[in-house]
């Protein structure tokens, strides 16, 4: 457990009102934003390894919760893709300076996609951790479509917790809106996606149709064969963090020459 799981967070207000959880560790920039998953908070194993990682090199990092997740005000059954998007570039906007690496895990890396395009100039990198986007289209049983669509929720088994996990009828009209594999994402920043090949909830072909949608050329993906949905084993933590400093050290050679 590092100094930064356990401090207090700090508040970001938003302009309705509500505020935003999250965590700053000043540095050189590029500055690190982690996105967790769908239900997640900046409290997992990666979010914090990132941090501590950000931390010890000096680099500049942030870690959120969104609305509704964590210890940010609000109800999930509120949250949508779209309204943590336009959030998460309120807080960007207001804490950091200069450019952003952008880390998303699962539904994070969806939403990495459209934070970056909103982002626009000042969006340097993109970092991919079993992303997961378009799941409102191909994660769902045609009867669980036509529920949502219906203005149901629809509730699954959670293998990682005790009760189900909920996917509600606005947060998957939104996704629906939000689709991207299916036309070309305009974004050129590098961009480096992990992956394993035994994750039993996005399948790893994801990230090669996400590799091929996207317009920049500076695209790797990485596969673990034994990796699972999580990816939060010593080893995966290990391969996430060289794939930060990789992708880091390649954009800092980027702006010297």
């Amino acid at each position: 457990m590092t100094e930064t799981d356990t401090s207090p967070p700090l508040l970001h207000t938003l302009p309705d009102g509500r505020r935003m959880a999250y965590r700053h560790s000043e540095g050189r920039g590029p500055t690190l934003v982690f996105l967790p998953g769908y239900m997640s908070d900046m409290l997992g194993g990666k979010a914090s390894a990132l941090m501590h990682w950000a931390r010890e090199q000096g680099r500049a990092c942030l870690l959120l919760d969104y609305t509704g997740c964590g210890v940010s005000d609000g109800t999930f059954a509120d949250g949508t893709l779209s309204a943590w998007r336009d959030e998460i570039v309120s807080l960007l906007v207001a804490k950091v300076d200069g450019k952003i690496v952008l880390f998303g895990s699962s539904m994070g890396g969806w939403l990495m996609l459209l934070l970056g395009l909103a982002l626009k100039d000042r969006l340097a990198g993109l970092v991919g951790i079993a992303p997961a986007p378009d799941f409102s289209e191909w994660g769902y049983l045609p009867e669980q479509k036509d529920r949502l669509r219906a203005g149901e929720s629809v509730f699954e088994d959670n293998p990682y917790g005790p009760e189900p996990t909920p996917t509600h009828a606005k947060f998957w009209r939104d996704a629906q809106d939000n689709r991207l594999l299916d036309k070309e994402i305009a974004l050129d920043c590098p961009v480096h996606l992990i992956h394993g090949q035994r994750d039993a909830d996005v399948p790893w072909q994801i990230s090669l149709r996400l590799a091929d949608a996207l317009h920049s050329d500076e695209v790797q993906v990485t596969l673990i064969k034994d990796g699972d949905h999580r990816l939060s084993r010593p080893q995966d933590i290990a391969a996430l963090l060289r794939v930060a400093q990789a992708l880091t050290d390649r954009i800092e050679d980027s702006a010297t020459q």
